[in-house]
């Protein structure tokens, strides 16, 4: 039901009638699978880790222009020494800029750092929030990233990789973590941004059709990838071996037995706790580290 499910939100050649109609198969009935259906997907109601109020954190949505676009999403940065905070750009997944991101965005400032939460569906009016007729918001939202111009996209992301360098509280160049279609665009971003990123984390991400540009990366690159995930994982050795003839310092690793969206701990059905514990804590280290 997993595979079924990703098949759906990244392959793209499931309907959501057939998508319920195979898993109420798998599930033995159409309440089983919805009910499955809600452990597997992110749950919008989640609780989130670190309070939009929260005392330790400065917290709001941003706007800037560049390139005649509005962009921006939603900044958190610590209550106290944003100055000399290092600066990351939070790239969601295919659902847009949904509060489980944002409250990723204030989990990194807890830990230190000033980070823009991104919204890329914002020059197209925004990341949804609500249904639209009968297609759900996140369905919506997921409509749109796969109607987005990836040219344009990139883009959009090395000029908020700029804006975060020279106008966002904190200090040095920026870098970049993304989940799913964020860990996409973070290889992307590696290869398009050169020097404007100094560091990328891509969880459970695409490797970029031009593999061939890895030799204008400049940025040090951290690829964790789930056991379980072969679509992904497939494009990890042609990604790796073109980093290391470029002579990019990366790490990769590879957390068996868990699935794709592992470190989402809105969606309980796939989320591995000690596995998102260690993916985090070196995600942290890397970003932290300046050189």
């Amino acid at each position: 039901m997993i595979a079924l499910y990703d098949r759906f939100t990244h392959v793209g050649d499931l309907s959501r009638r057939e998508l319920m109609a195979r898993m109420t198969r798998l599930a033995g009935g159409a309440a089983a699978a919805s009910s499955l259906l809600g452990v597997i997907a992110g749950r919008a109601d989640a609780a989130p880790l670190v309070a939009a109020d929260d005392p330790r954190i400065k917290a709001g949505d941003v706007r800037f222009e560049a390139g005649g676009r509005t962009l921006g999403g939603y900044l958190a940065q610590p209550a106290k020494g944003a100055g000399a905070a290092p600066r990351v750009l939070v790239i969601h997944e295919n659902r847009g800029l949904n509060d489980h991101i944002r409250d990723v965005a204030r989990r990194l400032a807890t830990s230190g750092l000033v980070a823009l939460a991104a919204d890329f569906l914002l020059p197209a009016g925004g990341t949804p929030t609500q249904p639209d007729g009968a297609t759900s918001a996140e369905d919506v939202a997921r409509g749109m990233i796969g109607k987005l111009d990836r040219a344009q996209t990139v883009a959009d992301g090395v000029a908020m990789l700029n804006w975060l360098g020279a106008k966002a509280p904190g200090k040095g160049t920026a870098g970049a973590v993304g989940f799913c279609w964020g860990g996409g665009m973070v290889n992307a971003l590696a290869v398009a941004a050169g020097p404007a990123l100094r560091a990328g984390v891509a969880y459970y991400g695409a490797a970029p059709p031009e593999a061939a540009g890895a030799d204008r990366v400049k940025a040090r690159l951290m690829l964790h990838y789930a056991g379980l995930d072969d679509r992904i994982n497939a494009m990890g050795p042609a990604w790796q071996a073109a980093l290391n003839a470029a002579g990019v310092r990366f790490q990769a690793f590879t957390y068996p037995g868990v699935n794709h969206a592992f470190n989402n701990d809105t969606a309980v059905g796939r989320y591995d706790a000690a596995a998102a514990a260690l993916a985090w804590g070196r995600t942290l280290d890397w970003l932290k580290q300046q050189g």
